[in-house]
């Protein structure tokens, strides 16, 4: 099995990626869509975050409003780091059983948007990050996302630099430019980790 991390600021295209990595046949352990999972109605985990937050972080149906919550803890790092310690070990769990059903010979790739913040990039035989700049993130967060210029920074800013995540990669791939010319890079990327786990045998 090789264990791929893959990272990117929000905005740099990282779904994508995912997707495209998916359709070659990479096993994708999504960390976003476990983060919603561990914390839908009836969970351990949503029932931690009512009690840290209250019960005004919830829709009208019990459901987690997580614009409202992102508004909250992206406001606040103490509030952020309080979340995070209840999501994270239970997002972890989750991720560690999806990866040893995936078989000894699989490329798994973890797609993880916090991984350089939590320093997980030790855990991963390579790191794969989507880089876009500042300037990218921001236009497609503002008009693809419909974030206000304000909120968007915000969220940007709870991140690591574009400094800091390039600094764990083993393979970058460049998303400033349109979607075309994503897909062959991307491809490039498979055939690089299709060689890696076969050298490991």
């Amino acid at each position: 099995m090789l264990k791929v991390g893959l990272t990117g600021g929000i905005g740099a295209g990282k779904s994508e990626v995912s997707r495209l990595l998916a359709g070659y046949g990479a096993v994708v352990v999504d960390a976003d869509r476990i983060a919603r999972e561990v914390v839908e109605p009836g969970t351990p985990g949503l029932a931690a975050v009512v009690e840290a937050f209250g019960r005004s972080v919830l829709t009208g149906e019990g459901t987690l409003d997580r614009p409202k919550l992102g508004a909250v803890v992206f406001a606040d790092p103490e509030k952020l780091r309080t979340l995070n310690a209840i999501v994270h070990p239970l997002v972890g769990a989750r991720s560690a059983e999806l990866e040893r059903a995936a078989g000894p010979d699989a490329i798994v790739v973890h797609d993880v948007p916090l991984l350089t913040e939590n320093g997980l990039a030790p855990l991963y035989d390579l790191v794969v990050v989507v880089d876009a700049a500042p300037e990218t993130q921001l236009t497609r967060l503002t008009a693809l996302r419909g974030m206000t210029e304000e909120e968007a920074r915000a969220r940007m800013a709870a991140q690591a630099t574009r400094e800091q995540r390039l600094a764990v990669a083993t393979l970058v791939i460049d998303n400033d430019g349109p979607l075309a010319a994503l897909e062959p890079q991307v491809r490039e990327v498979w055939e690089r980790l299709g060689e890696r786990a076969e050298a490991r045998g």
